[in-house]
């Protein structure tokens, strides 16, 4: 269980003076309350013994309240030392949680659910805080206050106190064995809650679909039944401290029986004053908090290593797709900007290839359309160029250098991509174009209220992505909130803000990847025209269903079933009478009967 800890001892050692403090506090709020009892011992005494005078009553009461303002003023400390380095760590855990996060490859979150994870960050998170931060503070005060408060009362009276504290190794013994059914019923809890966290993020990603089906009542009764599953883990949970408590609180009382049947003897023999029998009582009172915080240390504690084990799963993980330890650069333009040799890749070992013997030359500065029936690999060829996933060493090349050998981040700046499926973030749709900027460049847009010159750069892309005449119509402007997801927009007026994010970055390899397909047909030609103009002597690569858009490419290759099957320039495609001239007659033929 503590091996789940290992990962926190380094921030554990930043916080070691704090930490440190807080303990030291905490043992003070410790002696002082153990100083309480004996001022009542006196008190008791002198009253019973008829010696009490207002003066040393008043003294003793004084004495009481410097303990009690100590206890307080060190409760505060100790609070504020501890409580506020597991806050503190708890931060940068998470931080250090989404940035490892950010490290990791596209098959990640293929095979993770987004829910789960944000259940990780946030849930079992403040689980590992409750764990270092109370469960420590359990931990040392109830061995400090036990070991203590044992020595004070078999000091006191030995006989007394050891037949007092019988029932007390059952107690303990309570403890550790329902300790053992807590860890395996809190991972229960947590993985429902991943459950529930998941159905929710779902359902309200996908909200325009659920009500366009009037689905609502089925997702309903999904995160019911889900609801259901995380309220009987907890119930399970809870079964275990319904039965553990109750069964200490009793044997905490036997206790306590026991000390007045034999104390209460013990004072009519005259072995012992009413005074110690009293203090006896209270030190006893004081002992059973111990035994209780035994069991909320256990309970934290194995709620803690669960939730840091879910978090370890995730720090453990490494990306799939890393740079090299020493990766090359290419130097300046060279001939061809992309060159696949002999790809074949398949996602996983066992399955089929997805491409298979893809060989292709892509000349820098040149524009090159690709076409294929759905599932032919094109959107999965287009990923191996920017490492989405890994090809095999040596197919392909970008500026005479293996993928492979580049630094990712480095790779990729030199791309700009527009996926399939078109993801805007929430905010205006001026920082959505913005986010393929550099830094410099961003934070000049960012400027636009007092500087128009700053929009330049956006401006230019909104132009050739053709949103620009969008944006007048719009009240807000560049500052139109979108929602999330792009809510509030068209579907190609998504597109076009995501090409224009593209574009902006003016990238020297732009991917195009079904990106107008929502656009009508004379915005797209708009488009193309615009890019043919402005990206002269760059390189990009259209991917299209639509013949009418290929046919502004250079040379244009289709893909059959991972292969290549055609490859050349349109009209030579168009002679050849394959797939592509199949597609051009068949969308012609739409067309003319679209206009009659």
């Amino acid at each position: 269980m503590l091996k789940e800890f290992k990962p926190l001892f380094p921030y554990l050692k930043r916080y070691k003076k704090q930490y440190v403090f807080g303990f030291i506090c905490l043992i003070v709020v410790d002696l002082a309350q153990m100083l309480i009892p004996q001022c009542i011992r006196v008190v008791v005494d002198m009253v019973s013994s008829g010696t009490f005078t207002l003066t040393s009553v008043m003294f003793v009461c004084f004495a009481m309240t410097g303990f009690a303002a100590t206890v307080s003023a060190g409760r505060f400390l100790w609070r504020f030392f501890i409580h506020g380095s597991s806050r503190r760590i708890e931060k940068e855990l998470r931080d250090g949680l989404f940035d490892h996060l950010m490290t990791l490859s596209y098959d990640f979150y293929q095979k993770n659910k987004i829910g789960d994870l944000m259940a990780r960050g946030t849930n079992d998170l403040n689980a590992v805080r409750q764990s270092i931060g109370m469960g420590l503070v359990a931990f040392i005060d109830g061995t400090v206050m036990a070991f203590a408060i044992l020595v004070i009362m078999f000091a006191s009276d030995a006989k007394t106190a050891a037949l007092s504290i019988l029932p007390l190794p059952f107690i303990t013994g309570l403890i550790l064995f329902f300790g053992k059914a807590v860890g395996k019923r809190f991972r229960k809890v947590q993985e429902s809650y991943s459950g529930m966290s998941d159905i929710v993020q779902e359902t309200f990603a996908g909200i325009r679909v659920v009500k366009s089906f009037v689905k609502e009542w089925w997702f309903i009764k999904k995160f019911a039944d889900t609801n259901d599953d995380y309220q009987a883990a907890n119930m399970s949970l809870v079964k275990i401290f319904g039965i553990m408590f109750p069964l200490v609180s009793f044997l905490s009382g036997l206790t306590t029986l026991i000390l007045l049947l034999v104390g209460g003897g013990r004072v009519i023999e005259g072995n012992m004053s009413a005074g110690e029998l009293t203090a006896l009582l209270s030190y006893l009172q004081m002992l059973i908090w111990p035994m209780l915080g035994a069991g909320f240390m256990v309970n934290m504690i194995q709620r803690g290593a669960v939730s840091m084990g879910r978090v370890n799963d995730i720090f453990i993980t490494k990306p799939s797709i890393a740079s090299p330890d020493k990766p090359l650069e290419a130097g300046g333009e060279t001939e061809h900007a992309i060159e696949i040799k002999d790809l074949s890749f398949a996602y996983n070992d066992d399955d089929s290839p997805v491409l298979e013997n893809i060989n292709l030359k892509i000349a820098s500065g040149s524009m090159v359309g690709i076409l294929g029936r759905t599932g032919s690999g094109k959107s999965t060829l287009l990923k191996t160029l920017v490492r989405l996933v890994d090809p095999p060493e040596g197919t392909v090349m970008i500026k005479g250098i293996d993928v492979k050998l580049w630094d990712l981040q480095t790779l990729r700046k030199h791309f700009g991509m527009t996926p399939q499926d078109t993801y805007l973030f929430s905010g205006s749709i001026k920082n959505n174009i913005s986010y393929g900027v550099d830094d410099s460049a961003r934070q000049a847009a960012q400027k636009a209220a007092q500087n128009i010159s700053a929009l330049e750069l956006l401006t230019k892309a909104a132009h050739l992505s053709a949103i620009d005449k969008d944006l007048e119509t719009f009240q807000e402007g560049w500052e139109t909130l979108i929602g999330e997801r792009g809510l509030t927009l068209s579907g190609g007026q998504k597109q076009r803000v995501a090409i224009s994010r593209a574009l902006a970055r003016e990238p020297d390899i732009l991917i195009l990847d079904d990106a107008m397909s929502a656009v009508d047909a004379e915005t797209e030609k708009k488009i193309l025209n615009r890019l043919l103009k402005e990206r002269k002597g760059k390189t990009t690569i259209l991917v299209s269903h639509r013949v009418s858009t290929l046919r502004h490419a250079d040379t244009i290759a289709v893909l059959e079933k991972g292969r290549i099957a055609e490859y050349g320039t349109p009209s030579q495609l168009m002679k050849s009478g394959g797939f592509y001239a199949q597609m051009a007659r068949f969308q012609k033929l739409e067309q003319d009967e679209i206009e009659l």
